[in-house]
């Protein structure tokens, strides 16, 4: 009988091993990190989108991804998105560190982007971002079937350079986009890590609209594709609700993967806190606990978070006019 039971438990775990290591491969073939609140973290994808906004900001997002799952993935990403004062250029900086099993990546760039007036509501930005990787696989961390294997005590180090573009179409109410992470795709592993995983473009689009339900409820449903050669297309839809210019709610749905709870609280007109939760639909739902997301926003400058337009701009006495309702993306 306990031969029988351990037989049982030995095909369960391997089984299990195997699937992780499908989902490892494919996330890390996905090179870019994954994110439930992209709608707040347009720059960290898209250099274009850094000039866009009309005070500087500073974004803090932490990622932990299928919790009780060992060496499931964790992401910490910092980004700044700076306006100039000539209203047409922006300069942006990203950091990211990736962490999944034995594998870790840390992503830093500068992005600067450039805009243009389309008519006397829409603009139109183009975006370069440029930086690098550095990549660690340290196959000491983590439980193998054969720790004798020579591969098991190795550890491989390797930098690689990082090129993107961008271009973002946008108004007051809706917003497209389109974004490549990284034109230097060939050479960009040494021989070891080659074999683990050949590297391809990835193209992201983006998009969003905002409806003026009332004058206290906005609603904004939202899309992100990610797409790879060679693996399935990634597709997020979202709705959020904003209540009040202070509470965003609202759902998000990865095709084939999981459906999320967004919520979202804009502490003081130069503070955003925003959490996500993301539940399995596939078979990696029956080995976890979920995901959460963190993302910390912070408006630097008067008037705080005054990322909308307003053609009433200028009070009585020709001051400018603090801009109270969020552009909400």
């Amino acid at each position: 009988m306990h031969n029988k039971i351990f037989s049982f438990k030995h095909i369960l775990i391997s089984s299990f091993s195997l699937l992780i290591s499908a989902v490892f491969f494919n996330a890390y073939a996905q090179k870019e990190p994954q994110y439930t609140q992209y709608m707040y973290n347009i720059g960290s994808f898209n250099p274009a989108y850094v000039g866009t906004v009309e005070n500087a900001e500073l974004a803090a997002l932490y990622r932990a991804q299928w919790i009780d799952i060992p060496g499931a993935p964790r992401t910490i990403r910092f980004g700044t998105n700076l306006p100039l004062s000539n209203e047409k250029m922006g300069l942006g900086f990203n950091i990211v560190n990736d962490q999944l099993g034995p594998v870790t990546q840390t992503y830093a760039d500068l992005s600067y982007s450039y805009q243009v007036n389309i008519s006397d509501e829409t603009k139109l930005s183009f975006g370069i971002d440029a930086g690098g990787s550095f990549l660690n696989v340290d196959f000491s961390k983590g439980t193998f079937e054969n720790p004798g294997e020579p591969l098991n005590n190795e550890t491989i180090s390797n930098f690689y350079p990082t090129i993107g573009a961008g271009t973002f179409l946008y108004s007051d109410q809706w917003y497209l986009g389109v974004s490549i992470p990284n034109f230097l795709t060939e050479g960009i592993y040494n021989d070891e890590v080659a074999t683990v995983v050949e590297d391809n473009l990835q193209f992201n689009f983006i998009g969003g609209y905002v409806f003026n339900l009332s004058d206290g409820l906005k609603f904004k449903p939202a899309f992100l594709i990610n797409s790879l050669k060679g693996s399935p297309i990634n597709l997020n839809v979202s709705t959020n609700f904003l209540i009040a210019d202070v509470f965003t709610a609202g759902v998000s749905y990865r095709v084939d993967n999981a459906f999320s709870g967004l919520a979202g609280f804009q502490i003081s007109n130069s503070m955003f806190l925003g959490y996500s939760y993301d539940y399995n639909t596939n078979t990696l739902g029956e080995f976890n606990s979920g995901s959460h997301e963190v993302i910390l926003k912070f408006y630097l400058g008067k008037g705080g978070n005054t990322n909308a337009k307003n053609t009433d701009n200028k009070n009585s006495k020709g001051k400018p006019k603090q801009i109270d309702t969020p552009r909400f993306f």
